[in-house]
């Protein structure tokens, strides 16, 4: 898996945990498709705070995953539930992730 799609993976997981503004900067840098410059000119931040900011968020996001493990949980009972032979339990079980 590619690290920007893994990253935003992650994001999904734990953004909540994240402060306001490196929520702000993640989004325009990896939804928004903004460069550092046009962030850090949009935010009135120099780059390198920027910059910083983000790569901050990708080594939270990391060690959140490396500690709940919660993307990793959640594709283990994803391949569980495919095994899964009864449509009702299946269902009910796929409704809850």
């Amino acid at each position: 898996m590619e690290k920007q799609e893994y990253l935003v993976i992650l994001y999904d997981y734990y953004s909540e945990l994240l402060t306001d503004v490196q929520r702000q900067y993640f989004e325009e840098y990896y939804f928004d498709n903004y460069s550092l410059s046009e962030i850090s000119e949009n935010e009135d931040k120099s780059r390198n705070a920027v910059h910083k900011s983000i790569k901050s968020v990708q080594a939270k996001l990391y060690e959140y995953e490396d500690k709940l493990k919660l993307y990793e949980k959640d594709m283990k009972l994803k391949k569980i539930i495919e095994k899964i032979d009864n449509k009702e339990i299946k269902k009910e079980l796929e409704e809850l992730l």
